[in-house]
């Protein structure tokens, strides 16, 4: 079997575009007709830049060779032009591409992904949303307390357990900083009025991003220690773990982190230092299935669990299911919601989402088909916004 062809696809998400402004799908097809499909997690550069990327990785590396030789084609790439390290947008590339061999691999034996990768552990996953504004609300929904408990508890009415929110504030290309005192404010505000709202019927999930200084983020986190948060994601910037863990050792909440890691060494060093305990692997952009399943697995061996990240769309999060259903360390996924209005219209057969557990698929490979009259009906502008952007000014000033 050798992979002959690649299709790569630029996708406009429409408002709300809850999961980001846009999505890069691909398709991979071999020479014999089997067609394998991906997503790439690309925010550092325009899409259309990442797409052609991942044509160059694709004649590069992977043309013409057999998508069965996973571990070959991942050393290739993690090499190539003399790197050898963890570069998010190489691992972008790589991780849809892989994805997409999983994706043949799958079809050609007949068989679901987990299958091949331990086999199904879990029957159903329970699963998590953003608190996301309805129709017609600005983004100041997202830290105003009222509006986000009457939004969590229709959350929980519709069958959800746990509800992630980031009250804290923006984030900027000049942080970490120290909180001000109006955003511990709000965010201990915010976490009392969910907790009286939902009781003890929800997880909550409180998901910064990278914000704060060790010392600021330990401060903060002492003052919500009361309302019992799951989890405090990613309170400090991503490079240094070292000073993550300083955070892990001043409070009692667990830390979660890993949506800006890619490959098992970054995430074995987060391991290594304590930094956390919940690692939130995006399949996206980590390198792979099999490389979030090594990453699984070394988690396994630190006491630690997975949960898998997801802001992309539902390939990703399709890739996510496989891995959250073979590993026996998953505690939870997240969810765009339901998996339905776009994320569901961009798939032949949608997610299956029932009373807050997301039913692994039963068909081979990644259990889901693009529809392609759909993707190319919403195609991205190519001088669109990228992804995700950070404010360009100092927000603790």
């Amino acid at each position: 079997m050798k992979l002959d062809s690649l299709k790569v696809f630029v996708v406009a998400n429409p408002p709300p575009a809850f999961g980001g402004r846009y999505f890069v799908f691909l398709r991979l097809t071999t020479a014999c007709g089997i067609e394998g499909v991906g997503e790439v997690y690309a925010a550092s550069a325009g899409p259309h830049v990442m797409a052609r990327f991942v044509e160059d990785v694709f004649q590069r590396r992977f043309a013409g060779r057999d998508p069965f030789r996973i571990e070959s084609l991942w050393r290739e790439v993690h090499g190539t032009g003399f790197s050898l390290r963890p570069d998010p947008t190489l691992m972008g590339a790589l991780s849809g591409l892989e994805m997409a061999c999983w994706d043949i691999i799958g079809k050609a034996v007949g068989q679901p992904v987990y299958n091949l990768l331990g086999g199904l552990v879990h029957e159903r996953l329970r699963s998590y949303t953003y608190l996301y504004p309805r129709p017609g609300e600005g983004d100041d929904f997202y830290w105003d307390a009222e509006r986000s408990a009457a939004c969590a508890v229709e959350y929980l009415r519709q069958g959800f357990t746990a509800l992630k929110f980031d009250p804290t504030g923006g984030y900027s290309v000049y942080d970490p900083r120290q909180p001000t005192q109006e955003q511990i404010e709000r965010t201990v505000r915010f976490l009392r009025t969910l907790r009286e709202a939902v009781g003890h019927r929800a997880d909550l999930l409180l998901g910064t991003h990278g914000q704060f200084t060790p010392s600021g983020a330990v401060r903060l986190a002492r003052m919500l220690e009361p309302y019992d948060p799951l989890w405090f994601e990613e309170p400090v910037p991503p490079d240094m773990p070292e000073q993550m863990a300083l955070v892990a050792r001043g409070t009692s909440i667990p830390l979660a982190t890993g949506e800006r890691l890619t490959t098992k060494y970054e995430f074995a060093r987060v391991l290594a230092c304590g930094a956390a305990h919940i690692l939130q692997m995006d399949l996206g952009r980590v390198g792979g299935l099999l490389e979030a399943k090594k990453v699984a697995a070394l988690a396994e061996a630190h006491y630690a669990q997975i949960a898998p990240h997801l802001y992309c769309g539902p390939v990703v999060g399709a890739a996510n299911i496989q891995i959250a259903a073979c590993s026996p360390n998953f505690l939870i996924l997240e969810s765009i919601q339901r998996w339905d209005g776009f994320h569901a219209q961009l798939l032949k057969k949608p997610i299956r989402w029932e009373n807050g557990y997301v039913i692994p698929p039963t068909e081979p490979g990644l259990g889901v088909e693009l529809n392609e009259q759909v993707v190319l009906a919403h195609p991205y502008p190519e001088d669109g916004k990228l992804h995700l952007e950070m404010a360009d000014r100092d927000l603790g000033q």
